[in-house]
């Protein structure tokens, strides 16, 4: 197993309302030149959790820190009329929050991100660190 130092959050810039799965997600990967899918974790709008890459290989998610991340992504990110916004709904927040606490239970020097920490993109559209204190309980 490859040394996790990071847990990255995502969106995948998609309207609210609109469920994306990992196959379709996977092909604009592909399009875009990546051999898979560029992430660990997929969280459908109906909170189901699906797997992307395996977590033992090295994601495609936030350019500079691959090699030690996992990277977490949810449908969605913008509202009806296309612009940023924090979009998790109620089951994806407690897929999201149960996930994160056991990727850091495994991983406890890991330390938890979004994309926009680490690029000048809004993604995943909500602040991570404000977000993980009001839920961490």
């Amino acid at each position: 197993m490859r040394e996790i130092n990071d847990i990255i959050i995502h969106c995948t810039a998609t309207r609210r309302g609109r469920n994306h799965t990992v196959d379709q997600v996977r092909q604009w990967h592909l399009a875009r030149g990546f051999d898979d899918i560029g992430y660990h974790y997929l969280i459908y709008t109906d909170g189901t959790l699906h797997l992307g890459r395996p977590v033992e290989q090295v994601g495609a998610h936030a350019y500079g820190h691959n090699q030690h991340s996992i990277g977490i992504c949810y449908v969605g990110g913008l509202d009806r009329l296309g612009r940023p916004a924090n979009t998790l709904n109620a089951a994806q927040q407690r897929t999201l929050v149960t996930l994160v606490k056991t990727l850091l239970s495994i991983f406890p020097q890991a330390q938890l991100h979004g994309h926009n920490d680490y690029s000048d993109k809004q993604c995943p559209c909500f602040d991570v660190a404000e977000w993980w204190n009001k839920n961490n309980v």
